[in-house]
């Protein structure tokens, strides 16, 4: 799970056709690091959801900082205006490691909101729980 820091900032004070090249960029940005762009989704509002099929916790870990500096990377503009930086937040989640596949999303959504808490442009990996269940 991707979230974009700060994204309300952006439609606030550029309007909301700025919001939209910001989610334009960073969806582009995203669809650039996997090989199928059919495995990235616009999943709410600024949440994006990547999957990576077939890829264990170490490399996916790995390509989600790739892609927290790919979007930290970006300049954005609109209307010849920078729009200033661009941060995201990433929940990474591996089934069946950290959860059954049925609460895989759940799980990464979890690990989101835990690398936000923590302050914002970060990638917090799921952790296991006895229960199967992860936060």
């Amino acid at each position: 799970m991707i979230d974009i820091d700060h994204f309300k900032h952006f439609n606030d004070e550029h309007g909301h056709d700025a919001g939209d090249a910001v989610l334009r960029a960073v969806g582009q940005t995203l669809k650039e690091a996997v090989r199928d762009a059919n495995l990235v989704f616009r999943y709410g509002g600024e949440e994006f959801l990547m999957l990576l099929p077939g890829m264990d916790a170490g490399p996916a870990l790995e390509r989600a900082e790739e892609i927290r500096s790919r979007v930290a990377a970006l300049h954005v503009q609109h209307e010849g205006r920078d729009l200033g930086p661009v941060t995201a937040s990433i929940g990474l989640a591996c089934a069946p490691l950290h959860t059954e596949w049925q609460a895989l999303v759940q799980t990464a959504d979890a690990a989101l909101l835990r690398a936000k808490r923590a302050g914002r442009n970060r990638v917090q990996i799921a952790v296991a729980r006895k229960n199967q269940s992860a936060a």
